[in-house]
């Protein structure tokens, strides 16, 4: 298992162009829609990371999974306030099926992004649909905090420890496939 760093998550959403039947590329608008998808995640970023955000979505999205971006709804008030809380909270707890933090550095120092963690937790974690989706820094640095630990990971398995692909790691041990998680 590996932390990924964000210039390695930045070529696999490029491989994933390279595969037939993919839709869209990233930096292209895209509507939020369950419809046909086999599942739905909220995902949970610093908007700093807004390129690394439109990598995850195309990540998730050519999985066949509909991905929720905040600053992509067009119904969210222009500038944040108790509105932008109250319809952020609705999509985390019924609005979507799965919780992903993209925890970057950046959204990992972000009060809004630990607030968004806070109100996952007791919807989506023990009903294992909650994760984090770690990206070390360009040169491999990442500044998890202690109580991340507590929380599943999406990690890429290195072909050393059994061939590539990826996964979810529980903390205690465990593990899942992604692509099995998501239809959990």
């Amino acid at each position: 298992m590996a932390i990924m760093n964000r210039a390695e998550f930045a070529s696999i959403a490029g491989e994933f162009s390279s595969f037939s039947g993919i839709s869209g590329s990233p930096g292209k608008t895209r509507t939020f829609s369950k419809s046909h998808s086999v599942t739905s995640v909220f995902l949970s970023h610093a908007h700093q990371d807004k390129d690394v955000v439109e990598q995850a979505r195309f990540f998730f999205e050519n999985l066949g999974i509909a991905v929720y971006v905040d600053w992509a709804d067009e119904t969210m008030p222009e500038r944040t306030n108790g509105e932008t809380a109250t319809r952020i909270k609705s999509q985390i707890i019924t609005g979507t099926d799965k919780f992903v933090l993209l925890a970057t550095n950046t959204a990992i120092a972000s009060r809004w992004c630990n607030w968004e963690v806070g109100i996952a937790d007791p919807f989506k974690l023990s009903k294992n649909k909650m994760a984090l989706l770690p990206l070390a820094d360009t040169q491999g640095g990442w500044n998890g905090n202690e109580y991340l630990q507590i929380y599943p990971r999406i990690e890429r398995n290195p072909r050393q420890f059994g061939g590539e692909g990826y996964y979810i790691w529980y903390p205690n041990g465990d593990w899942m496939t992604l692509e099995n998680w998501l239809k959990v």
